[in-house]
């Protein structure tokens, strides 16, 4: 049996036991596989899978997990410590008894998929897929074809969120690996303002499969900070992407933050559509062991005055791979844009690989473009200055590899997010040194 075959079956075997649905649904649901069926999975020869060998994924045997059961203990372990508004999955299963939806403000609605399409599936059907439609690409496809759950978020215009929107996707270690295929729906009204962000762990052992798919529909004048926060276990496969349409004056921000995962993929796609649309990419990815972290970013601007800025940066040790592929393009007549990328990788391993590829695409004249791109290693002269002051050679190293991440680190306004982040890149530092000052000081000398 091929490798669509394989899942494809136990998407014939799911469908056989759901319920009815929507025609819409069906239909889009058949689309999605008559195009994976078609496409197959991506191989090295694909020009956009060039560096990531999805073959783990492929040959996988992954079951439909069938319940919602999580230890409420382990879960709040897992948890970050924020006063939130909060849906939970497990296993793509919406976990009720571990989510948060009291004192909703007027105006915000936050629901899983199943329930919103249960109590308006018009409402859900227009702009679902949309955005990220089966074309895009053959896990998108996937996704479609398996969607069962996910999230809705609707702001109404002129709302201001105070608490942040928490989806948080929790991976168990079982005996039979499990795949999810969650879709994510945020639409923000004109001049609304929130923060969403994506939280993605689970159980240390666990071996699963998460293809999420998030699309994001930005009104006039509307600003929404959008984090994502990766940490799933090191066993677990994670593929994503989320693409973002932006109308005139609105304001998107993403912080990408990937921590965890054997293989992740993550696509990233904002459309500037209106005068005035600004987007902000901040990307931070630690790989170690053999982990390897594939991001793929594109910014569209599709209309004149729109700026966007972006600064990934990634820290590789042991045999971990990067890549980090992005893309600012201009369209024709897109005039007095501003577009700026910036990619920093550090290398803490000789064994440790980067690929990197920053591209521009531009067809006007009147435009303020620039990219770039370096890798490095750890300043040995850096090192032997923090060891005078009396640090040991392994916090001076983490401490160096902190100040590297933290023109990303700084944009992080909510601490339990960078606090999580600093840990993972720069294990746990003695309390008793300034750490601020010694991260001022390192970062100077590894300038």
């Amino acid at each position: 049996m091929s490798d669509t075959a394989t899942f494809l079956e136990t998407l014939k075997a799911r469908s056989q036991a759901r319920g009815a649905e929507p025609t819409w649904m069906a239909a889009r649901r058949q689309a999605g596989a008559a195009r994976f069926d078609a496409l197959g999975f991506p191989t090295r020869r694909d020009e956009e899978w060039k560096y990531t060998d999805v073959r783990a994924i492929a040959q996988g045997n992954f079951a439909l997990a069938d319940d919602a059961d999580f230890s409420p203990a382990k879960a709040a372990t897992l948890t970050l410590p924020l006063d939130a508004h909060r849906l939970t999955f497990v296993d793509g299963i919406f976990a009720s008894a571990l989510s948060d939806l009291e004192g909703l403000p007027q105006g915000v609605q936050l629901a899983p998929l199943s329930r919103a399409l249960a109590d308006n599936h018009e409402a859900v059907g227009g702009p679902l897929g949309r955005l990220t439609g089966v074309e895009f690409s053959p896990f998108s496809a996937l996704n479609m074809a398996f969607v069962e759950e996910g999230a809705v978020i609707r702001i109404a215009p002129g709302t201001v969120v105070e608490k942040p929107l928490i989806l948080q996707f929790l991976s168990r270690a079982q005996e039979q690996a499990v795949m999810a295929h969650p879709r994510v729906l945020i639409e923000a009204g004109s001049r609304s303002e929130a923060t969403v962000i994506e939280h993605f762990c689970g159980e240390r052992e666990a071996r699963n499969f998460t293809n999420v798919a998030s699309e994001v529909i930005l009104e006039r004048g509307a600003i929404l900070s959008h984090y994502k926060l990766q940490e799933a276990p090191q066993g677990d496969f994670h593929i994503a992407s989320i693409h973002v349409e932006q109308a005139r004056d609105s304001r998107y921000t993403s912080y990408n933050l990937n921590l965890g995962g054997a293989l992740v993929r993550n696509d990233l796609i904002s459309d500037l559509n209106g005068q005035g649309a600004e987007t902000h990419f901040y990307g931070l990815f630690f790989g170690q062991d053999r982990q390897h972290v594939d991001n793929h970013t594109k910014v569209n601007h599709n209309a004149p005055l729109t700026f966007s800025n972006e600064n990934y940066k990634g820290i590789l040790d042991d045999r971990a791979v990067g890549v980090f592929n992005g893309r600012v393009y201009v369209k024709k007549d897109s005039q007095k844009i501003e577009g700026f990328q910036s990619n920093q990788n550090l290398l803490l391993s000789d064994r440790a690989q980067i690929n990197a590829k920053p591209e521009l695409e531009i067809y006007a004249d009147d435009v303020k473009c620039s990219h770039g791109t370096t890798t490095g290693q750890l300043d040995a002269e850096a090192i032997y200055a923090l060891r005078t002051r009396g640090i040991d050679e392994a916090t001076a190293r983490g401490l160096l590899t902190l100040a590297f991440a933290g023109e990303v680190l700084e944009e992080v306004a909510l601490d339990a997010i960078a606090e999580r982040v600093e840990l993972a890149v720069a294990g746990k530092l003695p309390e008793r040194f300034n750490l601020a000052g010694l991260v001022e000081t390192a970062s100077a000398l590894h300038d």
